[in-house]
């Protein structure tokens, strides 16, 4: 899952930022509408959580962009220090897809991006099965054959995305998007040395399938 995570505190960015990228997602940060609705246009996001009240374009204006454009497909998790019905039901309003009002607990604000990631289309189960894997998105658990895997964030990212794809073909370039935030040089082997490493971890028989000059998938037909 990729996410966009955009609040003038910086502090509350980064830490809720940090928070995620534990649970296997690749996170952006930016502290400002401006930068947000830039990142919005070039990256695809499963979910943007959006402060409010932002310098230059405020989150009200980033939500409604999203919200009127057809091929965005972004869910979008309001913050916001105003806690009155009339706040909530304004900013639902706008077209957000959640609600959280300041303060709040890590764990939950975790639990609606994730909730909100399996919205996206097409929808994603939250738990995941497949050639005897098993991967439990919410409980960050992954077994093979009932033997809990030993994974990194990458890791656990991409078998994400693999599981997800089920069995279509995904390119280097589309897990790069997926499972990478946008600090990470594109021309490294980064994609090619952590699948090499998943297969090693999954062990055999080998399930992670190179297609020739398109990419890697799990399952289908050869």
């Amino acid at each position: 899952m990729r996410v966009l995570v955009a609040d003038d505190e910086r502090l509350l960015a980064d830490t809720v930022a940090q928070g995620l990228r534990r649970l296997s997602m690749a996170v952006d940060v930016c502290y400002d509408g401006d930068t947000a609705f830039e990142r919005i246009t070039v990256h695809r996001y499963d979910v943007a959580v959006l402060d409010r009240d932002m310098p230059g374009r405020t989150g009200d204006d980033v939500c409604r962009w999203v919200a009127g454009t057809d091929d965005v497909e972004t869910r979008v998790l309001l913050l916001t220090a105003a806690a009155g019905l009339r706040d909530r039901v304004e900013g639902l309003g706008l077209g957000a897809d959640d609600y959280l009002t300041k303060p709040f607990a890590f764990a939950e604000l975790a639990a609606r991006v994730q909730a909100l990631g399996r919205r996206s289309t097409p929808a994603v189960p939250p738990v995941l099965e497949q050639e005897g894997i098993v991967l439990d998105v919410a409980r960050h658990v992954a077994t093979r054959d009932g033997k809990v895997l030993n994974l990194t964030n990458k890791e656990f990212a991409v078998l994400h995305v693999l599981l997800a794809a089920r069995g279509r073909v995904v390119s280097a370039e589309e897990l790069l998007e997926r499972a990478w935030d946008e600090n990470t040089d594109p021309f490294t082997h980064v994609v090619r040395v952590t699948v090499m490493n998943l297969r090693k971890k999954l062990g055999e028989p080998g399930v992670v399938h190179t297609v020739h000059r398109s990419g890697y998938r799990i399952g289908g037909s050869f």
